[in-house]
């Protein structure tokens, strides 16, 4: 799809025309201004014409009552202003030669008069009337159009899109297909007394999608795509949202059957009377104008309205009530057959090596956006670029996986050989840990090469995607969070600990509390409710401790400290009990920098690691464990998404 083009050909054309008129006019008063000048030759003081007849170099002259034009007998062409009541002027002429002749006045040009005073206003008139016409144009973005849509109409010309390149939302498909057979066929519904939904609002997280699946509705149907977002409507002068709404519907009317699709309408639908302004407030007349238009007296026939959004929580009632948005679609993230799904249809754009696994990248990106993943497949194929490589194999995405879920690899980094010592045995208590709890999500990769924040990862991949989580592997979880802080402890002794496990800290205790509080999952509190979330529709704020007694609250505080102390010991037990592995993991990471997770499988098992290529060596040293960093240099041991992080 692209943009309709403007009938009338190229608007820099025309612009160029008018101010060419514009400037040819100014050359035509400039010439007829001089003309009269150039065409009588060089301009003589007085004097010096009677001097030039007394020494006989005038051929003749023509003697008019404010100027007196002549020739001299070289051909020269001169003028002058005579002297009034010089009555010898006539002998002096006479007595050298020199023919004369009277001049008569020259009556003026009134058009050409009428036009040279006129001039200056016209050139006014002309900027004005071409300023306006230039801000007019664009939706109506100028002073004489702020009541003008803004709505931009697609056509099917070129770049259709349809339900072929919408992958991994097939429920909000199926929601949306019945409105594509109506625009196809209204009398297939109209026949039966049925009435297709006036309105459809997509509620979905950011890159779900919601745009591209409209656009896709439009494509499917063949009818013209309106498209306009909800701040376009609001503006600081009373009136002009309204009126912008009436133009759009107006301009909808012309090309019914149509799709009107109005982005984050949040901006616009709010509840109303939270304003400054209350009932008068810009914002709320536009959107009283936006539901008359939707439920009116007057019915809008073949025009479907498509809004997204992602917080329906603060749109008004009278927005979702039947009639106008009947139906709620919501578009999720992707699960991992939806990931896979949408995977594959970007990976069509790229050339891809034999080596590819869209499900074993499905796997690894648990969370992942429809955006994020088409972000993903263009890391991929830049950093092959890069690389001077004709396909995009799987070790690119894995690369742009890890650059894009903890940045690119800072390899510049300068570290000691201890700390870099340091960092192998934090990741390997995480993975040993990991591999010993039966309840842990199987690791896909372990590496202690800093990426963004993070110094080094543990990275473990869910089989599937789960939606809720037993109290196994929430206490597996623990365990392996605190898998790093053991190790440092095992192997360097008590005073030599680093701050690296503060990430680690911080997601055990967060978890330790939902478990408390929200999930009821305490002998001692029971299945009770201590916490409550503070929070929108999609997640976003903090949250809030209920009233509790003071004696309540130390108890729940107790239970969080157990629940952590808890998964530190059952860390220690593992990894006291594997300590020759953790020092062979260990071990191996300093020697191989990054191990996948059959290479850890194997090498746990055989004690070696058959791999072709040859060991890295040593790399680059690196800055030290809280000190050259000790805000950003976190290693994350639960960065695999793995574990629960809220409700």
């Amino acid at each position: 799809m692209r943009d309709e083009q403007p009938p009338g050909g190229n608007p820099w054309m025309k612009s160029l025309l008018i101010w060419g008129g514009i400037f040819l006019a100014l050359l035509f008063v400039v010439s007829a201004f001089g003309t009269g000048a150039s065409s009588a030759g060089a301009q003589l003081r007085y004097s010096d014409f009677r001097e030039k007849v007394a020494e006989g170099s005038v051929r003749e002259v023509q003697i008019g009552a404010d100027r007196i034009t002549g020739v001299m007998k070289n051909d020269q062409a001169f003028t002058t202003v005579p002297i009034p009541n010089d009555t010898e002027l006539p002998k002096l002429l006479q007595d050298n030669g020199v023919k004369y002749a009277g001049r008569q006045a020259e009556e003026p040009n009134l058009l050409l008069y009428i036009l040279v005073q006129s001039l200056p206003f016209l050139l006014i008139l002309g900027v004005a009337f071409f300023a306006l016409r230039q801000m007019q144009k664009g939706g109506g973005s100028g002073a004489m159009g702020f009541g003008k849509s803004k709505a931009k109409l697609l056509t099917e010309r070129q770049g259709r899109v349809t339900f072929d390149d919408v992958a991994g939302i097939d429920e909000a498909r199926e929601e949306l297909q019945e409105i594509v057979e109506f625009l196809r066929d209204p009398q297939r519904f109209s026949k039966l007394g049925g009435q297709i939904p006036k309105g459809a609002l997509l509620v979905g997280s950011p890159g779900t999608g919601k745009t591209l699946l409209a656009r896709a509705i439009a494509g499917e149907a063949g009818v013209p795509f309106f498209t306009i977002s909800g701040s376009d409507f609001v503006e600081m002068f009373v009136g002009v949202g309204a009126s912008r709404v009436r133009d759009m519907f107006e301009q909808a009317k012309k090309n019914a059957p149509c799709i009107v699709f109005i982005d984050e309408i949040d901006a616009v639908g709010r509840h109303r009377g939270h304003g400054l302004g209350n009932s008068n407030d810009e914002r709320e007349q536009t959107l009283n104008q936006l539901l008359v238009e939707m439920d009116g007296f007057e019915a809008n026939e073949g025009i479907i309205i498509i809004a997204a959004t992602n917080r329906p929580d603060v749109l008004d009632p009278a927005l979702l009530r039947p009639g106008r948005f009947d139906r709620q679609v919501v578009v999720p993230i992707p699960d991992i057959e939806g990931r896979e799904k949408i995977l594959g249809v970007h990976m069509s754009k790229v050339p891809l090596a034999p080596d590819v696994n869209a499900r074993t990248l499905a796997r690894g990106t648990p969370g992942f956006s429809g955006a994020d993943l088409a972000n993903l497949v263009n890391e991929a194929a830049l950093l092959a670029a890069r690389r001077n490589k004709r396909l995009v194999a799987m070790q690119e995405f894995e690369d742009a996986k890890d650059k894009v879920m903890m940045g690119a690899e800072r390899r510049s980094m300068v570290m000691t050989e201890d700390e870099k010592k340091m960092t192998a045995y934090h990741e390997a208590g995480h993975a040993i840990v990991a591999i010993h709890e039966p309840a842990s999500d199987p690791i896909h990769k372990a590496t202690i090469i800093p990426r963004g924040r993070a110094l080094g990862m543990v990275m473990r991949l869910p089989e599937r995607d789960n939606y809720s989580y037993q109290r196994d592997k929430m206490h597996a979880n623990l365990a392996v969070s605190m898998g790093g802080r053991v190790a440092e402890e095992i192997i360097f002794g008590h005073d030599k600990v680093s701050s690296g496990a503060s990430s680690d800290i911080h997601y055990a205790t967060d978890l330790a509390r939902n478990m408390v509080t929200k999930w009821g999952m305490s002998e001692k509190l029971g299945p009770l409710q201590y916490e409550q979330s503070q929070e929108g529709y999609l997640g976003m704020g903090g949250t809030q401790r209920l009233m509790a007694s003071d004696e309540t609250n130390k108890l729940i505080d107790s239970e969080i400290r157990a629940l952590v102390e808890g998964a530190h010991a059952r860390a220690h037990s593992v990894l006291k009990e594997n300590e020759d592995q953790l020092h062979l993991l260990a071990q191996a990471l300093l020697e191989y920098e990054t191990l996948a997770g059959d290479e850890i499988k194997q090498l746990l098992e055989d004690g070696k690691i058959d791999r072709p290529d040859a060991p890295r060596g040593p790399s680059v040293p690196r800055p030290a464990h809280g000190s050259a960093i000790p805000k950003a240099g976190r290693r994350y041991g639960e960065s695999g998404g793995a574990a629960p992080q809220g409700a």
